[in-house]
């Protein structure tokens, strides 16, 4: 069965996701492991893991951030999105604020 997700993905993220994948690899090989060592670690399958290295966008995202885990790139997501770090949603909260603050006026008294 075809996965949907593959007809409406730009191929910039196709490449992006395959050059994820190759990084993971090299990862692995850098560290002297296995494929089966990985798979292992990630307790999934080896033909799933082989998965991972060609940047499947069809395996769970989950498994891609075991095996970041397991390479020793532990928080990686959790640093993706960091919002200080987010440079076009600084500045659309910057073109947000108004251009002067008032004080509220004091309601009059009857």
């Amino acid at each position: 069965m075809r996965s949907a997700v593959l007809d409406v993905m730009p191929p910039a993220l196709r490449r992006s996701l395959a050059k994820f994948g190759g990084d993971i690899a090299l990862a692995r090989r850098k560290r002297r492991l296995t494929t089966q060592m990985m798979s292992e670690r990630l307790a999934v399958s080896r033909s799933t893991y082989v998965r991972v290295e060609k940047g499947d966008p069809k395996v769970s995202l989950g498994i891609y951030a075991m095996a970041l885990f397991a390479l020793g790139f532990g928080n990686a997501f959790g640093e993706l999105l960091d919002p200080g770090r987010d440079q076009q949603g600084l500045l659309l909260d910057a073109e947000r604020l108004p251009r002067r603050v008032r004080a509220k006026k004091e309601p009059r008294p009857l």
